[in-house]
């Protein structure tokens, strides 16, 4: 039996919280976490909610305002062909808090998998794995999305893809570290003892032992994926216009700030940050709370 348990009995007969119950509530007591989630909570607010909103259609230009700066009518002021540059800050939300979390999720099945089967079967299986993972993750992400483009063509389902197979190998490390400390236990010595099988003895009794370091690795890779979303977008290889994707606006208006237009990509560039902070904070909440 898997040695995750959520409740245990006190001296009077009585229920006290388990694990799971106090990692809740040392959440709740965590500024650190509440800000961050706070912060992703207003993003994803927006991702959701934001075109009811946006006070201007985030898609439709106004060559008459282009570029105007930022006033009580246009708040953000307008970019290069007249848009709206808050209207499309609040709804650009929506791609990346898409893809980002997407990706992180196929990274983490893919890494929770491999980092189960090279842990708990080590030997051969762990040195030929491990050893194409780390071929795998010295690619740079932007080689491999060149290399996906090709095969698939630009699409959100491609930068899914292409981010969620280079981080996957990062996670399976972290698993693999974790589950080959819980494979000397007594509980998986017990699991073999009763023939139970690899599968049954990895997925059912070790992967919930080892869901809190996966947790805090999924938490702190999906900030990386915001990044990484942003800047494929930016070179031209994520999420294509015409998005109002945060990426993308700030590709098509960089070259705006020499000419003194700096509020068509500082608004951008500060929601990007923000996300990424808020993502951070809540991770640092997380693994402060599974630590204490």
């Amino acid at each position: 039996m898997s040695a995750v348990q959520t409740t245990s009995p006190t001296p009077d007969g009585t229920r006290r919280r388990g694990p799971l119950t106090e990692v809740f509530f040392s959440l709740l007591r965590s500024r650190t976490f509440l800000v961050g989630f706070a912060i992703v909570l207003f993003w994803v607010a927006c991702a959701l909610f934001g075109e009811h909103f946006a006070p201007y259609d985030p898609l439709a230009d106004d060559i008459i305002n282009a570029l105007a700066p930022p006033s009580s009518e246009h708040w953000f002021g307008t970019d290069q062909i007249g848009r709206d540059v808050f209207s499309r800050v609040i709804v650009g939300s929506r791609d990346i808090l898409t893809v980002a979390p997407l990706a992180t999720l196929l990274a983490t099945v893919a890494g929770t998998a491999l980092g189960l089967i090279t842990g708990y079967f080590r030997g051969l299986v762990d040195d030929v794995v491990s050893r194409i993972l780390e071929a795998f993750m010295a690619i740079p992400v932007v080689i491999v999305a060149l290399l996906a483009i090709v095969a698939l063509g630009t699409s959100k389902t491609t930068v899914i893809i292409v981010i969620g197979l280079s981080f996957a190998p990062i996670i399976a490390r972290t698993v693999r570290s974790a589950v080959l400390a819980e494979r000397e236990l007594d509980y998986v010595a017990a699991a073999q003892l009763r023939h139970e099988s690899a599968l049954h003895t990895m997925f059912v009794e070790i992967l919930p032992n080892v869901i809190p370091p996966i947790l805090v690795e999924t938490t702190v890779r999906l900030g990386y994926a915001i990044f990484a979303v942003a800047t494929l977008s930016f070179m031209g290889f994520g999420i294509q216009p015409p998005s109002p994707d945060w990426g993308l606006s700030i590709s098509n208006n960089y070259g705006m700030i020499g000419g003194g237009f700096w509020w068509t990509v500082l608004f951008d560039a500060l929601a990007i940050a923000s996300l990424v902070i808020g993502v951070n904070l809540a991770a640092d909440g997380i693994h402060g709370a599974l630590n204490d």
